[in-house]
């Protein structure tokens, strides 16, 4: 029938392929659900260093900045 994983939130039973599976460092961790990945993600960011979550928030958001200025950039009528 095939390997099952366990959510790490909720404890509930899915099979390989399906659900969310988040690596870093040497661990993988196995949700069944957005919401399970969300809430656990949540609790993770919630446990770090403000000053250094903020910095890497602010980094990220930077990056994310760059991304939506070339794309509207690409995506604007040029008149020539």
């Amino acid at each position: 029938m095939g390997e099952k994983l366990t959510c790490v939130v909720c404890g509930r039973k899915f099979s390989v392929g399906q659900g969310i599976l988040i690596s870093f460092g040497r661990n993988t961790y196995n949700f069944h659900s957005k919401t399970c990945a969300l809430k656990f993600v949540k609790k993770v960011l919630e446990s770090l260093d403000p000053s250094e979550l903020e910095r890497t928030a602010d980094k990220v958001t930077e990056e994310y900045s760059k991304i939506l200025k070339e794309k509207t950039e690409r995506t604007a009528k040029k008149i020539a």
